[in-house]
C-alpha cells in the first residue's frame, strides 16, 4: 500500500502516523515504512515544533548546503542525498492489535530535504 506525501519547503517535516496506521492490516505484527526517494527519509520521533526546528537546525549543520560537494556538478543536491543518507528510508515498527505500536511521543515522521515535492511513502 501507499500513498503520496507533499511538502512546501526545501527541508520540511510531515507527520505520517495517521496515514501509515490507516495502512496497517489487524493480523499484522509488523510495518515497514519505506521512501522509495534519494533525498528523503522517515524516522520515528516526536512530533513537537522545537524538536522539528531543532532536527532542520542540526541537517543544515551536518550537512550544510553548496558546500562544493561533487555530486553538486550534476544535479546541485548533494546535501539532500546526504542528509537522507543520514536519516534511513526505512523504519519497522510492531503492530499490537491492528495498531502501531508507538510509545507516548512516538511519531512517524516524513522528512523531505529536497522539497517541496509530491513523494511517494509505501507501506508493508
Amino acid at each position: 500500500m501507499e500513498f503520496e506525501v507533499s511538502t512546501s519547503e526545501r527541508v520540511d517535516i510531515v507527520d505520517i502516523t495517521e496515514q501509515v496506521n490507516e495502512r496497517v492490516f489487524t493480523d499484522a505484527e509488523t510495518c515497514t515504512v519505506f521512501v522509495p526517494h534519494t533525498t528523503a527519509g522517515v524516522v520515528v520521533n516526536e512530533n513537537e515544533s522545537g524538536l522539528l526546528a531543532d532536527l532542520k537546525t542540526a541537517l543544515s549543520t551536518l550537512v550544510p548546503e553548496g558546500d562544493d560537494y561533487q555530486h553538486d556538478q550534476l544535479d546541485d543536491n548533494a546535501d539532500a542525498h546526504l542528509r537522507a543518507m543520514l536519516l534511513g528510508s526505512h523504519v519497522t515498527i510492531p503492530v499490537e492489535s491492528g495498531d502501531l505500536a508507538l510509545g507516548t511521543w512516538q511519531s512517524v515522521l516524513f522528512v523531505d530535504c529536497d522539497g517541496p515535492r509530491t513523494r511517494r511513502v509505501l507501506v508493508k
